[in-house]
């Protein structure tokens, strides 16, 4: 019994870091993920993107609202037709706590292969002084 056994936790064991995942990353990283066709998702609010200014070619998709309420339905209605199951997709919040748990959420969940966590938000890609565009 254990001959069987031994091989499959070595195999689980090497296998899983080819498994799906969630990747921290931080700002810095983004344009490299962006040429490699990464979906950026900005899950801030409305007035937030209104007052630091969105990273260009990201997506602005509210996933929690003032309240911290959320509508997984509505807001994958959303995702779906911007990013598929099969994409990489790079979450981007205010300074990392929300886009960690929507990262989670995307990857365990919704069973995306590859998320990107930018622990460090927006706030850092302003703090590494690159340019935003105006949120319309």
């Amino acid at each position: 019994m254990f001959r069987f056994i031994l091989p499959i936790a070595v195999l689980l064991a090497v296998g899983a870091p080819l498994r799906a995942q969630v990747v921290e990353t931080d700002s810095g990283e983004l344009p490299r993920l962006m040429a490699e066709d990464v979906v950026v998702i900005d899950i801030r609010r409305p007035d937030e993107w209104k007052r630091t200014g969105v990273i260009e070619g990201s997506h602005a998709m509210t996933f929690f609202d003032a309240r911290g309420k959320y509508d997984v339905k509505a807001w994958m209605s959303k995702l779906t037709p911007i990013a598929a199951k099969d994409r990489k997709v790079a979450i981007v919040c205010h300074s990392g706590g929300r886009s960690r748990a929507v990262a989670r959420f995307l990857h365990k969940g919704m069973g995306y292969p590859r998320v990107y966590d930018v622990r460090d938000g927006i706030a850092g890609w302003i703090a590494a002084k690159r340019p935003t565009v105006p949120y319309p």
